[in-house]
């Protein structure tokens, strides 16, 4: 017996949240994630010009300070380095809906 869940996130973090269980972020790299991919506007997910949109948006004084956040996002898969910098990994590219087969 097959059992189909559809999920319908209306956020960048909901949808996130849907995949927590497999990448065990924090609430805050959840949350700075879901503002790098809501911000991004280049090829790199992280670039400064980003950074500091999302510096801004966390009240951080210094950017840079997110670069303790990117290597966290970077060691848990969440993002994948790129030549171009960094890109959101292939199992978070944002879909209209999410799908959950459960097998039994």
């Amino acid at each position: 017996m097959t059992r189909r869940i559809k999920i319908q996130p209306t956020t960048t973090y909901q949808f996130l949240q849907v995949f927590n269980g497999i990448l065990e972020l924090t609430d805050k790299e959840l949350e700075i994630l879901s503002l790098f991919i809501d911000n991004s506007d280049t090829v790199n997910l992280c670039s400064s010009e980003t950074k500091k949109k999302v510096a801004k948006k966390l009240d951080i004084d210094n950017s840079n300070t997110l670069n303790i956040y990117v290597k966290r996002l970077k060691d848990k898969n969440a993002i994948l380095k790129t030549k171009d910098g960094y890109k959101v990994s292939k199992l978070l590219e944002r879909n209209q809906q999410v799908i959950i087969e459960i097998n039994s």
